[in-house]
């Protein structure tokens, strides 16, 4: 098994009312060119957590991070108008905390942090802040809503 330093929390950036099933994810990343779905976990609306890349294979979701983490992804992540919004549902916390709770029973020391975290820390003060973020993806705050 690979070493595991981080597990990343991803939004699907799909607008509210909007639907994007897993073959839809998988056909939109083959498009930009990866072999199927960069996500290791989708986890729909509804709470459902459908199997991306196995947990062995590196995935495709955090520039230079991917070899050594875990990539989970929400449906979802926009408002209306497509406004950046934290539009997980009920189900999807329950199952985003779920899916976490037991990848760190496997991957005790692994770090749980959002894609905009692992932005570049540009003024090097060792802090990654919002002014600093490449994405605003997942849009809310891992560490203090899981």
């Amino acid at each position: 098994m690979r070493k595991i330093n981080y597990i990343v929390v991803h939004c699907s950036a799909t607008r509210e009312g909007y639907a994007l099933t897993p073959e839809a994810l998988e056909r939109e990343h083959r498009r930009r060119g990866f072999r199927g779905t960069g996500y290791h976990y989708y986890i729909r609306r509804d709470g459902s957590v459908f199997d991306g890349r196995p947990l062995q294979l590196p995935g495709a979701h955090v520039k230079g991070q991917n070899a050594h983490s875990i990539g989970i992804c929400y449906e979802g992540g926009l408002d209306a108008d497509g406004n950046p919004k934290d539009t997980r549902t009920p189900e999807q916390r329950s199952a985003l905390r779920l899916l976490v709770h037991r990848l760190l029973k496997l991957f005790k020391d692994a770090r749980v942090c959002g894609h905009r975290d692992l932005s570049p820390d540009r003024d090097g003060d060792g802090t990654v802040e919002p002014g600093e973020w490449v994405k605003q993806c997942p849009c809310f705050e891992v560490s203090k809503n899981l």
